[in-house]
């Protein structure tokens, strides 16, 4: 009889600086200049497990999605036009087992942590394994990648869309820069640029009186599409000042900025 139940626990978390599900990429960015930190819990094995490691160049963490608890049999995936694939065939966060895998360059080991590369993982990820990447085994360059092979080639063909940014956008950003070091601009503009239009997973939709409107985490975007160029027109929280207000909202991400945005621009 099979098991109702399979049991697993972390063996170590992830410190980043990502704390929004918005700022982890779909992948990591393999020329970001960043280095993050596996930490392995304090239990009986685990340095000693950390043997012969060092000598890889990457290793592959397995991972939980830890903020998803439900799972769709077939989704939206961010990339390419609104269209529904079976779960199995992308890498959606929501799983029947929400367990992901990605591959990362190790930087160095030191007792029981290792300094590792770019991440696609957000501060706090639980850590289910840790197993070395080999070339001879693990890489497949010429294996067909079925709809995804399809939706690069519009990609590479396709002509990047503008990003102009006006007033008030652009002081907005600046300031979010300049007093709470928040900027999700990278991001955003990295997909607009590849198709502004209405997508549920990439969280875009067109509002009544004719903007778009994109969620970045805790704030949106404002913007008009004119030919091919993407007019940032407005930021805006994602919070209502009654939430913003609420006992509960010492967890709500950029809290404090978003206080102070509503006083800033109140009629945003």
């Amino acid at each position: 009889m099979e098991p109702e139940n399979l049991n697993c626990r972390p063996i170590g978390f992830v410190s980043t600086t990502v704390a929004a599900k918005f700022d982890a990429g779909h992948q990591p960015d393999p020329d970001a200049e960043e280095t993050n930190r596996v930490t392995l819990l304090p239990e009986p094995g685990y340095e000693l497990a950390l043997q012969d490691l060092a000598g890889f160049d990457r290793i592959w963490l397995v991972w939980w999605f830890h903020l998803n608890s439900t799972w769709r049999p077939r989704v939206m995936p961010p990339r390419g036009p609104a269209v529904r694939r079976g779960t199995f065939a992308t890498r959606s966060p929501h799983r029947p087992n929400p367990i992901g895998l990605t591959c990362v360059r190790l930087i160095g080991i030191k007792g029981r942590v290792l300094t590792v590369g770019p991440l696609d993982l957000m501060d706090g990820t639980p850590i289910l394994d840790i197993k070395p990447y080999l070339p001879t085994v693990d890489s497949f360059p010429e294996s067909a990648a079925g709809w995804v092979d399809e939706v690069e080639r519009q990609l590479a063909e396709a002509v990047p869309y503008g990003i102009e940014v006006f007033e008030p956008a652009l002081q907005q950003l600046s300031w979010l820069r300049e007093e709470f070091g928040i900027d999700f601009t990278e991001r955003a503009f990295a997909v607009l640029r590849n198709d502004p239009s209405p997508h549920r997973t990439r969280r875009i939709l067109r509002m009544q009186d004719g903007r778009l409107r994109m969620a970045c985490g805790a704030w949106r975007l404002y913007y008009e599409v004119e030919d091919r160029t993407v007019r940032i027109l407005s930021v805006g929280k994602g919070y209502s000042d009654e939430r913003l207000a609420a006992e509960y909202a010492a967890d709500i991400t950029h809290g404090d900025a978003q206080r102070a945005f509503a006083v800033r621009w109140p009629e945003i």
